[in-house]
């Protein structure tokens, strides 16, 4: 498993946070390792998705995510 962390903008609020957490969860392999208003860290499995997917997957849900180096 791979792990990155995700810059989120765009959460104000603990409804923010759980919207997040939803849109995380509904893509196939990804396990959240922490999640605060702002930032995520999640792992995924290399070869099933990729932290540009994940980011974008965000992004469309309404948070402008960015993929953070390591």
């Amino acid at each position: 498993m791979n792990e990155t962390r995700l810059h989120i903008e765009g959460m104000s609020c603990g409804h923010c946070v759980g919207r997040v957490r939803s849109t995380l969860q509904r893509i196939p392999g990804v396990e959240i390792v922490s999640l605060e208003l702002g930032s995520a860290v999640v792992r995924y499995p290399e070869g099933e998705t990729t932290p540009e997917a994940i980011a974008r997957a965000l992004t469309t849900d309404g948070y402008a995510a960015t993929p953070q180096p390591a």
